[in-house]
This record gives C-alpha cells, structure tokens and sequence, in this order.
C-alpha cells in the first residue's frame, strides 16, 4: 500500500468505488468536505453536499453521485503535493439520468493523506452548473447589485 501522499490520491481516484481500497486508504475518522460545508437547500438537490465522515461517506457520496449522473468525461489536468497535501484539478463532463442534460465543471480537489491515509478532501466544483442539470422548469428573480434591475434566471 502507498504511503506517499500523491500514490495515495492516484490509487483513491483510480478506485472511487472499490470498498476495499477506500477502505484501505482512507483514515475512520476522514472528513470529506463536498461543495460547502452545509447548505440545507443545495443537499436536496445534491445529496452529498456538505461534510460527512469516514469511508463509507467517501462510497455512499460517490455511490449516490453516479446513480443520478452518467460520468461522460473526467480529466485530471495537474495533480501536485507538499508535505500532506496534495491538490487535484480537471474538469469533467456529466449527463443528468433524470433529465439527459449535460453540464461541464472545472474541478479541484484537497486532500490531506496523513501515514499513507486520506484524513480529509474538500471537492470543489460548479454547483451552479452541477444543480442545473437537475432543473425541470421555473425560473429565479434575481438582483445581484442595490438598485439593479432584477432580471430571470
């Protein structure tokens, strides 16, 4: 098993699913951080928003992720670390099951690998675009400046 922190992440990536290596290099107590830290509103859309624990958070919030989206493309385009941490970003392409919509993000990733295991990862990506895959119909009033005009979303 990888003790390096950057072979510790690759082998994680390339095994998101997999129990036994979540299991075996993701620490009991891991923090796994998805999007904020919590956001009532936003979990119902994406379930997995927000902070859970430990491993079986890491396959429950993955597992859930990819029952409502078809993963048409994830790339990692620079994967670099010091001491514990390192930092993933790419891009990725999902379709919606529910609704055949498609949405490209950019993506990075945190993770903290303490003696060969995953302590806490913090995903990071565009919820807006994400959660929009996701939207039937309705539209949003929206004022984004004082006296702005307000205009629909």
């Amino acid at each position: 098993m990888p003790t390096n922190p950057i072979e510790v992440v690759g082998q994680w990536m390339q095994n998101l699913l997999d129990p036994d290596v979540v299991y075996s290099v993701v620490a009991p107590d891991a923090t796994y951080v998805s999007l904020n830290t919590e956001d009532a509103e936003l979990n119902k859309i994406l379930p997995w928003a927000g902070t859970s624990y430990g491993p079986q958070a890491f396959l429950d919030n993955l597992g859930t992720m990819f029952t409502r989206w078809d993963n048409q493309e994830f790339n990692v385009t620079t994967m670099f670390g010091s001491d514990e941490n390192v930092a993933v970003f790419g891009d990725f392409r999902y379709k919606s099951n529910s609704l055949g919509k498609v949405v490209s993000s950019p993506f990075s990733i945190l993770v903290k690998v303490i003696d060969g295991k995953v302590t806490y990862l913090q995903f990071l990506e565009d919820s807006y675009a994400t959660a929009a895959s996701f939207r039937k119909d309705g539209t949003w009033t929206v004022q984004t400046e004082v006296g702005a005009e307000p205009f629909l979303v």
